[in-house]
């Protein structure tokens, strides 16, 4: 994906067109090219292209009726000897920031970046938005998270029957759309992981419940991985100075009975059931977001499968 900063299209596409709109202008207003080039603050040499046609200019700008009357007034302005530099500068700063609120400038930053189509960005307008930004780095998180699962040596060994995820809460997140997760939980097939698509907030309930069960207790944890619960990995738990803790594994109020058990006994990196009647044994990892859990339930898996008899 191209990088472009709104600021590349104002110095090369708007600064151009207006200042060669203006040196038209300001001609027709009967200056010499070394006054209009005074005027604007460039050679007379660029006047002379920009009087002549020979300047590039961008035609979104040129035929906008909000720069055709900018243009005049600073024109006016300056011909008269009424506005100065610093005048003119205000009447295109207020300009630029028409622009930037979904106008032309939008519209080409669109262009020249189409990931941006469909986001209503209006990071000009609002500078950066907290709320945004905490999204995208705990969807990040977990895209990334998956990306460490889909590649770890013996992972899939290690994935339950129905499938695990990874997720990753908001801060103060209250309610599982504040958790984001994989759609559809991540599978194995002929023995690797795949991550059937990108993660959205709202996508997992048992992942995203136990995460904010753990994170009212402990606000430092907002980032869980869900494995097959194994004695080796278990081990490799305790190895690591992590006593991992017993839950039960009845669905029924567990988000409930979590966050009892967690104001009792605090939350350790590692908590798991043995299963129950329909219910697979689950071991559940837990980290400050779903990459923190996923890198340590990756060196659990890989401490079990080096710990394991053969």
């Amino acid at each position: 994906m191209s990088l472009v900063l709104p600021s590349e299209i104002i110095v090369e596409r708007f600064l151009p067109t207006v200042r060669a709109m203006l040196a038209g202008r300001l001609e027709e207003q009967g200056l010499t090219q070394q006054e209009i080039a005074d005027n604007l603050g460039v050679a007379q040499a660029a006047v002379s292209k920009y009087v002549n046609g020979r300047a590039t200019v961008e035609e979104r700008f040129r035929d906008d009726p909000r720069t055709v009357a900018t243009v005049d007034r600073i024109a006016d302005g300056m011909a008269a000897a009424d506005m100065d530099g610093y005048d003119a500068l205000v009447e295109l700063f207020e300009l630029i920031q028409e622009f930037e609120d979904r106008g032309p400038i939008c519209e080409l930053h669109e262009a020249e970046m189409p990931a941006l189509r469909g986001l209503g960005c209006d990071l000009c307008v609002r500078g950066v938005d907290t709320e945004i930004r905490e999204e995208r780095e705990a969807l990040a998180s977990v895209r990334n998270a998956a990306r460490i699962l889909a590649t770890v040596p013996g992972m899939a060994d290690h994935v339950p029957n129905v499938g695990t995820n990874t997720g990753t809460a908001l801060p103060d997140a209250t309610d599982v759309t504040d958790v984001g997760a994989v759609p559809g939980r991540i599978y194995t097939v002929g023995g690797r992981v795949e991550v059937p698509a990108n993660p959205e907030f709202g996508a997992s309930h048992h992942v995203a419940t136990t995460i904010l069960a753990a994170n009212e207790a402990d606000p430092d944890l907002r980032g869980a991985v869900n494995v097959a619960t194994r004695d080796p990995l278990l081990a490799a738990s305790h190895d690591r100075g992590i006593e991992p803790l017993e839950f039960d594994a009845d669905y029924d109020d567990r988000s409930e009975r979590l966050r009892k058990l967690f104001r009792e006994h605090g939350v350790p990196r590692v908590i798991y059931h043995r299963g129950a009647f329909g219910v697979e044994p689950i071991t559940y990892v837990f980290g400050v977001t779903a990459v923190e859990a996923a890198e340590l339930a990756a060196e659990l898996v890989a401490a079990a499968d080096r710990d394991s008899p053969r």
